[in-house]
């Protein structure tokens, strides 16, 4: 029968955005996802029967009897599943699998990469999951490695270095019309556009610490002598540019000698409320007993998110503490580098600054004050110059990549 004949628009097909090891990679998901949920439903499960002075399971948590075999049956049902599907991905993972993996490497795909690589990119990691994203610097569509010589011999000195935020790709900066923020520094002020892709799941200290070792490999490597760096950097990119200058003077690297210029764009350098208020769900869903087996739904969210609560930089200021505990701004104090340039772009989504835009609502993700560096506390506050701070009004914290009037500002800046 005709009726039979499935016949799918290709420009309406999801499935052309992906290829083999992406489908096996969300089928791994998918059984990790199960196993959680079985988790979470036999915890409430016993929540229930302990208040009703039930017996519990051995194991805390765990269900007794038929029940508690019902439970164990579904959860080893999945992790079989889950054996399965490693071993297909350690298949597709051989070089004599590479035909295979030969999909299309659309802007859809990447945007999902993205999203997924922010909410849990630690947990692709230590999962060996093939979604986990590499750290690499891209030139127009292409990795950096990738780039025709002659292409690249053909660049000048001055390079600008763009980093995205949170959940988000370096095609989020090409995706803006005419090219965007790195096409405007190019044709306006001379400079050869890089871009940073990113795990933004991992920690900023993390990313801070690889990004500036790579830079250091950049520098060596360019084709010709980099005489004028700038970081233009977006959302969480601007903490993770402080984190790799301090670490990259730390260790006496090079590349920061020829750093001129840091623009942050709506960079929460003292965190975000949104983060801040996941905190205090996780303490409120911890207090009832019919809802603490939902603080492992809140704990899936990633280290990178984690560290926006307070605007985290370095490893001390995670290391050796519950990152999903409520606890008071501990970091260490990261002052803007000394000898560059720094410039902060804030953005609010009313017309006008007030208490609401200052310290909460902001570009609908990060406050004015954050994002400008100021804090209460004077010794926390980062000293940005009076010109060269900046709000964009009736601006969200998206636009800010694409906004002709912060191009125009940050071109101003670096011109």
């Amino acid at each position: 029968m005709d009726s039979l004949t499935l016949t799918l628009d290709a420009d309406k097909n999801p499935l052309k955005h992906f290829n083999a090891t992406d489908v096996l990679g969300l089928a791994q998901l998918a059984v990790q996802a199960t196993t959680g949920v079985v988790g979470v439903v036999e915890g409430v499960h016993q929540s229930v029967r302990g208040t009703l002075g039930l017996p519990a399971g051995q194991a805390p948590g765990r269900a007794a009897g038929i029940t508690g075999l019902v439970y164990q049956l579904v959860r080893g049902a999945t992790q079989l599943a889950g054996a399965g599907t490693d071993a297909a991905l350690s298949l597709l993972r051989s070089p004599d699998a590479a035909p295979v993996l030969s999909g299309a490497d659309t802007i859809r795909r990447e945007k999902f990469l993205a999203a997924l690589n922010g909410v849990m990119g630690d947990h692709l990691v230590t999962s060996g999951s093939p979604f986990a994203r590499i750290m690499e610097f891209r030139h127009g569509d292409q990795t950096l490695d990738e780039c025709a010589p002659a292409v690249m011999a053909a660049d000048p000195g001055k390079v600008v270095l763009l980093i995205h935020g949170l959940c988000m790709s370096d095609v989020h900066w090409r995706s803006a019309p005419a090219g965007g923020l790195g096409e405007a520094l190019a044709s306006k002020c001379g400079y050869t556009p890089v871009y940073l892709r990113y795990n933004s799941g991992l920690h900023v200290s993390r990313n801070g610490m690889e990004l500036a070792t790579r830079l250091e490999q950049l520098l060596a490597h360019w084709p010709e002598p980099i005489e004028q760096l700038c970081i233009v950097a977006h959302s969480m990119g601007g903490l993770l540019a402080r984190s790799a200058v301090y670490y990259a003077r730390q260790h006496g690297m090079r590349w920061p000698e020829v750093l001129k210029d840091l623009v942050f764009l709506g960079t929460p350098h003292h965190g975000a409320p949104l983060e801040q208020a996941g905190s205090w769900l996780d303490l409120f869903l911890g207090g009832i007993p019919y809802t603490r087996p939902f603080t492992a739904l809140g704990r899936l969210r990633s280290a990178g998110i984690t560290d926006l609560r307070y605007g985290h930089v370095l490893e001390e200021d995670w290391r050796g503490r519950d990152r999903f505990r409520q606890s008071p701004d501990l970091r260490c104090i990261v002052p803007l580098p000394t000898g560059v340039a720094c410039h902060a772009v804030a953005a609010t989504l009313t017309s006008q600054r007030g208490a609401l835009s200052n310290h909460l609502i902001g570009d609908g993700l990060v406050p004015v004050r954050s994002a400008l560096g100021q804090h209460r506390e004077q010794q926390k506050s980062l000293s940005f110059a009076e010109p060269a701070q900046w709000v964009a009004y009736r601006t969200n914290h998206q636009r800010l990549l694409s906004s002709p009037e912060v191009a125009q500002k940050v071109v101003q800046w670096l011109t």
